[in-house]
């Protein structure tokens, strides 16, 4: 699936100094490695530093110092831009709050669209016109209220994204399309247009109780974002989270079907290790940058050796999937 941005945001810049054909952090033709910096650290010089040891040139923003991207004062957000633009990198995506899992149905809109007002004068300075959202969890509707809601919402806020020059992103998490294909493809349908596309979170699939992969096969034309982590279930119920492909989540089988299908854009690491905002779990200052730098290598040796290999030909025709 390729992704027309005609602006030219949200494609590959080379680093200052590099040639066209660099190929640092490229997992495969087309798609690059990139990863959410506050799972890394909370400041952003441990995010940054995270990132120059994997040798990656792409990052997604999330929260700095704690604080959401949108709500960093103007001097901090200019520091924030200098900082990101001197090391190099370029913004993937701005994972906002907009419909997520702290702001049900029943809340105050007027939230998400002051947020998405101060992104779309953010996200132009970071040169990247993708924005993560939810679609907004439940608090106490019936079904068909609840649907009702989200739809007239989420409608509203693609047209503003639009207006804006942004892209909204679909998370499968938390909110009414979170873990239904059907309701993520009657999302785009009723509310959608060129600003709203869907990002495809791979470890989802076990806390929310789903088979990411066959979630994947109903979506997967319209996945312009990438998430990797991956999770497991132990004996006590309790989800824990792993190094990339040691789950359950079928990050390979994901990842293979990703390429199979023609996707460009980013492999994003969300390892959630070390920080789970929803949970309230942040021990990133112990040794995050070093565990989130160990997540990236394990991924990049997971795409090399067991990703790449299995879309090899092999003789008979055809491609190996081991």
């Amino acid at each position: 699936m390729v992704v027309d941005h005609p602006s030219g945001a949200n494609r590959p810049r080379p680093r200052s100094g590099a040639t066209g054909n660099d190929r640092t952090g490229q997992a495969a033709p087309g798609i690059r490695f990139a990863g959410i910096g506050d799972e890394a650290a909370a400041d952003l010089t441990g995010q940054l530093d995270a990132l120059h040891q994997l040798g990656w040139n792409a990052i997604e923003l999330r929260n700095v110092d704690g604080v959401a991207v949108a709500d960093l004062d103007d001097r901090a957000f200019a520091a924030l831009a200098d900082r990101i633009t001197a090391a190099g990198l370029d913004v993937v995506c701005v994972d906002s709050r907009i419909a997520n899992w702290s702001r049900p149905v029943t809340g105050r809109f007027e939230d998400d669209e002051r947020e998405l007002r101060a992104l779309a004068r953010r996200c132009a300075a970071l040169g990247t016109r993708y924005v993560r959202v939810m679609s907004y969890p439940n608090a106490g509707l019936d079904e068909e209220e609840w649907g009702r809601r989200v739809l007239a919402r989420m409608t509203l806020l693609v047209r503003q994204a639009e207006q804006h020059g942004l892209v909204l992103l679909h998370e499968n998490c938390s909110g009414w399309a979170g873990a239904r294909a059907d309701r993520m493809l009657e999302l785009l349908d009723r509310a959608g247009g060129p600003a709203l596309r869907l990002l495809f979170d791979i470890g989802n699939g076990v806390p929310y109780g789903y088979d990411a992969r066959a979630l994947l096969d109903e979506i997967i034309g319209h996945v312009a974002h990438v998430h990797v982590k991956d999770a497991r279930t132990g004996p006590d119920g309790h989800v824990g989270y792993t190094l990339p492909g040691d789950g359950e989540s079928g990050v390979r089988s994901c990842l293979e079907a990703l390429l199979d299908h023609g996707y460009t854009g980013a492999w994003s690491i969300e390892p959630h290790t070390h920080l789970r905002p929803h949970q309230d779990h942040d021990t990133t200052g112990s040794d995050g940058v070093a565990a989130f730098v160990r997540y990236g290598r394990h991924l990049e040796r997971l795409v090399r050796q067991d990703v790449l290999p299995a879309r090899t030909p092999v003789a008979g025709g055809g491609r190996r999937h081991d």
